[in-house]
């Protein structure tokens, strides 16, 4: 028995003295600190910060000042109201929101550097909410534009300008929704829909994407539009119809729309079965103005318009573009459908009524 108790515990020290042999960091203990890695060389997470973009869009987004004289005297101003612009364009056109300048005597352009001017007014457009202004400056800050890019739902966006003349902030959202229309004081309007905060001061300020590239000018939130508490809603007037709304206003000093008098409507599958035009999109004349271009030109209600210079039109948003880029005096070829049957008009573009502005 003795024999065998001291057989053991010379296999037991024999196989511990080879583990200790093998697996060196065992001689200081189980769990050698030596063995655990350095804490500064634990790979940290990549820090998500959209500095680059805000860097890069910032120094274009300028703070707007309004003035107006007092009554009674022509030689005193008083400020009135603030609100953001954003600078399109090296030769000093600044965009900004019809509603923060269409009562102004003055308008006052404050840099991010420190410049501040009195600005021109070029040319104001109420129904789209857009204002040109001019500053006599050099060296601007050009926001910076990418043609390319198309708004997609979820896509991050940063809002710049100056809320409650705090000086200028950045706050954080995505793309709500494209394509909201009815959502503008004056009159029908395509907005993008974003969850970023926009505030008294925001507008005419600065939507940007994660690149700092400009995706729209902010104009108004949900609450200032309709009074109702609600929040994360907010819009932005998109990029191309800025620049477009821009290049009018610095041409003509004002926009110039064709118009052709018709009310329309989309064309779902329903409708176009009733209309002896199935599988076909397009707009249904709903009404028109009495002598009105249209009118003149022969189309009649329940027509449905299938194309505009042999173009397809897809709903009444895009046919209205059309007809409103076309200058007064052009003539339009409208391919319509009436009971059944294709016919094409003629129709000669009018100036639009004046809107009061």
């Amino acid at each position: 028995m003795l024999a065998l108790l001291v057989r053991s515990t010379l296999i037991g020290l024999f196989t511990a003295a080879l583990i200790l042999v093998a697996v060196p960091d065992l001689r200081s203990g189980l769990f050698s600190v030596s063995s655990l890695p350095d804490f500064d060389e634990v790979q940290q997470p990549e820090l998500v910060s959209f500095s680059y973009a805000v860097k890069r869009a910032s120094p274009a987004v300028v703070n707007i000042y309004t003035r107006n004289y007092v009554r009674g005297d022509r030689l005193q101003l008083n400020t009135q109201g603030l609100g953001s612009g954003v600078i399109m364009s090296a030769k000093g056109y600044v965009v900004t929101n019809y509603h923060v300048v269409a009562k102004a005597d003055q308008v006052i352009v404050a840099l991010q550097d420190g410049r501040i001017f009195t600005a021109q007014m070029v040319g104001k457009d109420q129904r789209t909410d857009l204002a040109v202004l001019k500053v006599p400056a050099e060296n601007l800050p050009v926001i910076p534009v990418n043609q390319d890019y198309q708004p997609t739902v979820g896509d991050t966006v940063l809002a710049i300008g100056n809320p409650y003349n705090l000086g200028q902030t950045t706050t954080y959202g995505i793309i709500s929704a494209t394509g909201r229309t009815g959502m503008s004081f004056y009159g029908r309007q395509d907005f993008l829909q974003t969850d970023a905060a926009i505030n008294r001061g925001n507008s005419g300020g600065a939507l940007v994407n994660s690149r700092g590239e400009l995706v729209g000018i902010n104009t108004a939130s949900f609450q200032q539009a309709t009074d109702l508490e609600t929040y994360g809603i907010s819009f932005a007037i998109p990029y191309r119809l800025t620049e477009k709304i821009m290049n009018k206003l610095i041409a003509d000093g004002r926009v110039i729309r064709g118009y052709i008098g018709i009310d329309g409507r989309d064309v779902n599958p329903v409708m176009a079965r009733l209309l002896d035009a199935e599988q076909q999109r397009g707009v249904m004349v709903a009404d028109m103005d009495k002598g009105g271009p249209a009118e003149k030109a022969g189309i009649q209600p329940q027509d449905l318009i299938i194309k505009i210079n042999d173009k397809p039109v897809k709903g009444a948003r895009g046919a209205m573009d059309i007809v409103t880029d076309a200058r007064p005096g052009t003539t339009l070829s409208i391919t319509l459908i009436r009971d059944g049957e294709s016919l094409t008009l003629p129709v000669t573009v009018g100036n639009e009524p004046d809107s009061g502005e």
